[in-house]
């Protein structure tokens, strides 16, 4: 399946939410996120993760091949009155100079990348003893619910999409920063509900992989209809309650 976020760059930066605040709270018991600190945020996307550090006042980098997403990014800082610098590149490749960052980011992206060729290539541009944040915020398909009703259609509009039914916890990443060399490996997880209006809902999966990332304009359509009246028939309270859950692992660089 050929995926293509950029084509969903407008519901993306509408629809997608960001990280809680709950994340950098929890992150900033390890040391990460603190004032003045350099962090590479990698398959940044629209930013979502690079503003919040950024917000907390580091000197934040945000890199992604797809310009059609950093251009939101760059209309969102903007009207959050932040700035953070963007680069066209790709994680295995960022050609971004050695030992350059304190602390790097992968939000909701590692599954896209060669990820032990990434995994190399966040070492080298990470200061000794820095940190490497592998962070994931993903709904759960839970019996009856919204999202495993929602999956199920989507199963249906795109039968190569293969990314539902997850749980939210990502060990097969720990392998990928042991190969690196990296130590000191954690990871902790929490549950929290989003609420979503109909419409925020539809616009999320719209800018989901199986949907516009993958599928034409006229199928993205077909799909959008029939996710319309199926919210209508059998989940019509608003907001609806998603249930998600946060996932990090974090792992230092050796000194």
């Amino acid at each position: 399946m050929e995926i293509d976020f950029g084509k969903t760059a407008k519901d993306y930066s509408t629809h997608r939410a960001g990280f809680p605040d709950a994340l950098y709270a929890r992150l900033s018991a390890y040391g990460i996120g603190r004032a003045g600190q350099r962090v590479l945020d990698l398959g940044t996307g629209t930013g979502t993760l690079a503003r919040g550090f950024a917000v907390r006042g580091c000197a934040v980098t945000g890199l992604d091949p797809s310009t059609a997403l950093t251009a939101e990014a760059r209309r969102l800082d903007a009207a959050a009155g932040i700035s953070v610098r963007y680069v066209t590149a790709t994680a295995e490749a960022t050609g971004l100079g050695a030992a350059s960052f304190d602390v790097v980011t992968a939000g909701q992206c590692w599954h896209w990348f060669q990820r032990r060729q990434a995994a190399r290539e966040v070492r080298r541009v990470l200061v000794p003893h820095g940190t490497l944040v592998i962070a994931h915020f993903d709904w759960l398909p839970l019996p009856g619910n919204v999202v495993e009703a929602t999956e199920q259609l989507i199963m249906q509009h795109n039968p190569l999409w293969s990314l539902g039914g997850g749980i939210g916890i990502y060990g097969q990443w720990l392998p990928d920063l042991s190969a690196a060399g990296f130590r000191e490996i954690e990871t902790f997880s929490f549950d929290i509900d989003v609420p979503y209006t109909h419409e925020g809902w539809r616009g999320r999966i719209r800018a989901s992989a199986g949907v516009a990332a993958s599928l034409p304009p006229d199928a993205v359509a077909r799909f959008d209809d029939t996710h319309r009246a199926l919210l209508a028939d059998r989940f019509p309270t608003e907001p609806l309650q998603v249930p998600h859950r946060v996932f990090a692992a974090i792992a230092r660089a050796p000194s």
